[in-house]
């Protein structure tokens, strides 16, 4: 006899949201950069974090329930996995994009159902602070965490493209739309024949170029400033566009596209990398979700499948396209001239 149908699922998937708020305020006090110090006592913790008595104790337990946080014999710490990505110390520190989604997103999320009802963004537009790069881009210090967030989003991405891609058969190489520079410098790190650099708003120069001299690689990236819709993009075997065509409607996504297609050389390559979406459109939760947010934050932007992208591709005149898979739920798309 089959098990009775329950509401249990429905239930747990309705609250949720209750376990991540308590993984985002986690990071927000700097939980794990503290316990990357060393293991702690629930006291002392609480006291280091300047937290009431009433629910410390629920709030650390909750966290080790979550998979988050160690504990044996009534001290706390880092899994193996918090401490690398999540203490601010790490050189993987990943906590720039989940200091985003609470700083931001979080409450953003809560207007979904007007962002749906009505197709307009339901970030700072909706609430009267402004266009969300604009308010980004004119602010350094949200910059500079935006950035960083980027940093923590692609870092997986990044890694997976340095050893995927077959960077021997080129050398030159821009990531359009680079952010601090992640993507470049993990392809540097990884194929020392590789130069190149990045290419973004000139806001983003003095930060791209302080992320790229911690790896030492200044004298092989080099920052190139400019607008992508409204600038030559530069000159290069290889280009990249990381999370930045789901921010565009299609027309948009389609002139990126044929911009890269006409830059580069025959036989060069453009690379997009992004959560895409699985051909079905059943499996890859993260990238509908993403695409979800794109309504939260953009006025046209949306998420696509592999095969929408190989046919914009082919549509613009690459001669060959195909996707390959990344990290976690990202892949990217690869047009060949």
């Amino acid at each position: 006899m089959s098990d009775e149908i329950t509401p249990s699922r429905i239930i747990q998937l309705g609250t949720g949201f209750w376990g991540p708020k308590v993984f985002l305020s986690a990071v927000e006090i700097g939980l794990f950069t503290e316990l990357g110090k060393g293991p702690l006592d629930a006291e002392t913790l609480r006291q280091r974090l300047g937290l009431h008595p009433r629910s410390a104790l629920d709030f650390f337990d909750t966290l080790v329930a979550l998979g988050v946080l160690e504990r044996k014999d009534g001290r706390y710490a880092n899994t193996e996995e918090t401490a690398r990505f999540l203490d601010a110390s790490s050189p993987d520190y990943v906590g720039g994009f989940v200091e985003m989604l609470n700083m931001r997103l979080y409450r953003f999320w809560g207007n979904l159902t007007q962002g749906l009802r009505t197709g307009q963004p339901q970030n700072e537009v909706a609430t009267g602070e402004g266009d969300l790069f604009d308010a980004l881009y004119s602010d350094p210090q949200r910059l500079r965490g935006f950035l960083q967030a980027m940093t923590g989003l692609s870092m997986g991405a990044a890694k997976a493209m340095a050893v995927k891609f077959p960077w021997s058969k080129h050398e030159r190489f821009y990531d359009v739309g680079c952010a601090q520079g992640c993507v470049p410098v993990q392809v540097a790190l990884a194929n020392p024949n590789v130069t190149g650099g990045g290419f973004d708003l000139p806001v983003v120069g003095p930060i791209f170029e302080e992320y790229v001299k911690r790896f030492h690689l200044e004298g092989r990236l080099q920052f190139r400033a400019g607008n992508f819709f409204e600038d030559p993009l530069p000159e290069a075997d290889v280009l990249a566009m990381g999370r930045i065509l789901h921010d565009w409607d299609l027309e948009q996504k389609k002139a990126l596209l044929s911009k890269a297609h006409r830059a580069l050389p025959q036989g060069g390559a453009l690379i997009i990398y992004e959560s895409l979406i699985d051909d079905g459109r059943r499996e890859n939760l993260a990238g509908l979700l993403m695409s979800l947010n794109m309504l939260i934050e953009t006025r046209g932007g949306f998420d696509f499948t592999g095969r929408d992208c190989i046919g914009w591709m082919k549509e613009v005149g690459f001669r060959d396209a195909y996707v390959e898979h990344l990290s976690g739920p990202d892949s990217m798309a690869v047009g060949i001239k």
